[in-house]
C-alpha cells in the first residue's frame, strides 16, 4: 500500500530518525516500530469508493524536533536573502503552480473527494495568495521621518519572527497552506506545515514544487501527524508563531496553549454562516446562490451557507425554489465531470452529518429534502443535499457547525429580527444579504457583528489583497489571515533612531532626551 511521509530539509522523508540524521528507509507496518521509536500510521481513504488508498506516517516527537531543527538552521540564511530573490522564487513557484494546477487538483480530488472543478477553484484562490506575496519588496517597505530632532532621523522596519508553524484542515489542502506559507516565507521566516492527515499528499506536492522553484532546503518543512505532532509543535521553544484553521474547540485550545507559551497565534475557528433574504430579493437568484453556497464541496467549507434566514413573505417561495433545485444536483465521484457534488471526506463524518436530519425532525424542524434518499453511487461516503425548514435557534441543527450538505431555513418576520439572529450567534465568520434595497444592504453591513459580509454575494471570501477572518468564536487572536494582516502577523516592527553627530560637538548630558 502507498505510504505517505514528510518533507524535511528539502527531501521526502518516510519516517524514523536514524542516529546520523534522517533515515529514509522502509516504513514499518501500521502500529509497528520505526527507526525513531513507535511509528504510527493513519488511513488515507478514497471517499468516492470507501476504500483505503494509502497510509500516512504520523510524526513522532523526535521527527517533529528534526523538522524544527532544520527550519531553525535554515532561518539565518533565508532571512538574509534579498527581497528580490525571495520574490523571484515565489514568481517561479507561481508559474509552476499555474502550469501544473491540474496535477495538484487531481491529488485533492483523490483524497478529499471534492469535484475536480472545485479543486481547481481551490488552487486558483491559493494562487492569488502566492501572487500577493510576490509583491513582498513593496509590502515590507517601512517608514522614515527625517529630522525629528536636530540631526536625528527615525525609521521603522519589519523583520521576520523566525520559525513559524501552520496547522491546516482537510477541506482545503492547497488553499489554506498557501494562505499561510506564501506570506510567511516571503517575509523571511521558515515554515513548518502540519497538514490534515485525511488528505496529506497535496502538502508534499507544494513543498517539492517550491523546492523546484528554488526555495532552499529547510525553509519549508512538512510533518504529517495528529494531536501528538501538534502538541510537539506547540510545546517547542523553537516556534515563534502558530497559524491554525479548524474547529472552534481546537482553535481555542491551540490559542490558549500557544499564547501561554509566549507564541504569537492566529487561530480561525468554526462558523455558522447566515444568508439573509429580504422580501424584495430575486427569489431565483437567491435560491441559486443558497444551493451553490450550501452544497458546493458537499458543504465542507468554513464559508458555506448553512442557514438561510427568510424574512417575511419570501419564505414559502424561497423554500420551494431551493427544494426544486436539489433533486437535479448530480452527486458522484469528483473525477466524473458530470458530478456537481462529491462525497464527504470520511464515513464517520458522513454518518454524523446525516444524523442531524433525524435530530432536526425530532426537534420540530421539517425535513423538506432528505439527502439520504438522493441518487448516489454505491460505496463511498456520499450524502445527497438536504433541506430543513422551520428550524429554530434552540435546535442542535441550528447551533452546531454541521460541515456537510445540510441547509437550514429559519423564518423571521422583520429585518431587525434577522440582524439580531446573526448577531446573537456565537460564530461570526461570514454572512450575506440578498436584496434590491441598497439602504437595507448598507444598514446590514454596518450593523452585523460578523467579520466578512456579502451583499448579493453568498460566499464573501476576500481577495488576496484583503484579509480573511471572522469575529467572536470564529477567531482567536488579533489578526486575520493572509493579505495585509498576514504580513503583519509574520513580522515584527523595529524602530531605529539614528544620529551621525560631529565628534567635535559631543558632550555628556544626563538630562532627559528631548526633540526640541
Amino acid at each position: 500500500m502507498k505510504q505517505i511521509g514528510h518533507w524535511i530539509d528539502g527531501k521526502a522523508f518516510a519516517g524514523g530518525v536514524a542516529a546520523g540524521g534522517v533515515g529514509v528507509g522502509t516504513l514499518g507496518a501500521p502500529g509497528g516500530e520505526g527507526a525513531g521509536g513507535a511509528q504510527r500510521f493513519g488511513p488515507v481513504w478514497d471517499p468516492a469508493t470507501g476504500a483505503q488508498q494509502a497510509e500516512v506516517a504520523f510524526a513522532t516527537r523526535e521527527e517533529v524536533d528534526l523538522a524544527l531543527s532544520g527550519a531553525r538552521a535554515a532561518f539565518p540564511e533565508w532571512r538574509a536573502t534579498s527581497l528580490s530573490r525571495r520574490a523571484e522564487i515565489l514568481f517561479a513557484f507561481r508559474e509552476l503552480l499555474h502550469s501544473r494546477r491540474q496535477e495538484v487538483a487531481a491529488l485533492v480530488t483523490a483524497e478529499h473527494g471534492k469535484t475536480l472543478s472545485d479543486a481547481l477553484g481551490e488552487v486558483a484562490r491559493g494562487l492569488e495568495n502566492v501572487e500577493f506575496a510576490c509583491g513582498i519588496p513593496h509590502l515590507l517597505k517601512g517608514e522614515l521621518s527625517e529630522q525629528v530632532s536636530t540631526g536625528v532621523d527615525v525609521f521603522s522596519i519589519r523583520q521576520p519572527l523566525g520559525v513559524v508553524v501552520g496547522i491546516t484542515p482537510f477541506n482545503f489542502p492547497v488553499m489554506v497552506p498557501l494562505w499561510m506559507l506564501s506570506n510567511a516565507i516571503a517575509c523571511g521566516n521558515t515554515f513548518v506545515l502540519k497538514p490534515s492527515e485525511k488528505d496529506p499528499s497535496a502538502s508534499l506536492w507544494l513543498a517539492e514544487t517550491l523546492g523546484e522553484a528554488g526555495l532552499p532546503p529547510g525553509v519549508l518543512q512538512v510533518v504529517q501527524g495528529d494531536r501528538e505532532a501538534v502538541g510537539a509543535l506547540l510545546g517547542s521553544p523553537e516556534v515563534a508563531a502558530v497559524s491554525f484553521v479548524g474547529s472552534t474547540t481546537i482553535a481555542r485550545s491551540i490559542y490558549e496553549t500557544a499564547t501561554r507559551a509566549g507564541k504569537r497565534v492566529q487561530a480561525l475557528g468554526g462558523a455558522k454562516n447566515h444568508m439573509v433574504v429580504l422580501p424584495d430579493a430575486d427569489v431565483d437568484l437567491a435560491a441559486d446562490a443558497a444551493v451553490s453556497a450550501g452544497f458546493g464541496s458537499a458543504g465542507e467549507r468554513c464559508m458555506a451557507v448553512s442557514v438561510v434566514v427568510a424574512v417575511g413573505s419570501v419564505a414559502d417561495s424561497l423554500v420551494a425554489a431551493i427544494a426544486a433545485r436539489l433533486p437535479r444536483l448530480a452527486v458522484g465521484p469528483g473525477t466524473d465531470p458530470r458530478s456537481e457534488m462529491g462525497p464527504l471526506v470520511t464515513a464517520e463524518h458522513r454518518d454524523k452529518v446525516a444524523s442531524y436530519l433525524d435530530s432536526g425532525r425530532a426537534a420540530g424542524a421539517e425535513v423538506v429534502v432528505d439527502g439520504r434518499l438522493h441518487d448516489v453511487p454505491a460505496g463511498g461516503f456520499y450524502l445527497g443535499p438536504s433541506l430543513l425548514d422551520r428550524v429554530e435557534p434552540g435546535m442542535d441543527v441550528y447551533r452546531d457547525e454541521i460541515f456537510g450538505p445540510v441547509l437550514c431555513v429559519v423564518r423571521v418576520e422583520s429585518f431587525e429580527e434577522a440582524v439580531r439572529l446573526v448577531d446573537e450567534n456565537p460564530y461570526g465568520n461570514g454572512t450575506a444579504i440578498f436584496t434590491r434595497d441598497g439602504g437595507a444592504a448598507r444598514r446590514f453591513q454596518f450593523e452585523c457583528q460578523v467579520g466578512m459580509v456579502g451583499v448579493n454575494v453568498p460566499i464573501p471570501v476576500p481577495v488576496a489583497s484583503y484579509s480573511f477572518g471572522g469575529w467572536k468564536d470564529s477567531l482567536f487572536g488579533d489578526t486575520h489571515m493572509y493579505g495585509p494582516d498576514g504580513v503583519r502577523f509574520y513580522t515584527r516592527t523595529k524602530v531605529v533612531t539614528a544620529r551621525w553627530p560631529d565628534p567635535s560637538t559631543s558632550s555628556v548630558d544626563l538630562g532627559f532626551p528631548v526633540t526640541r
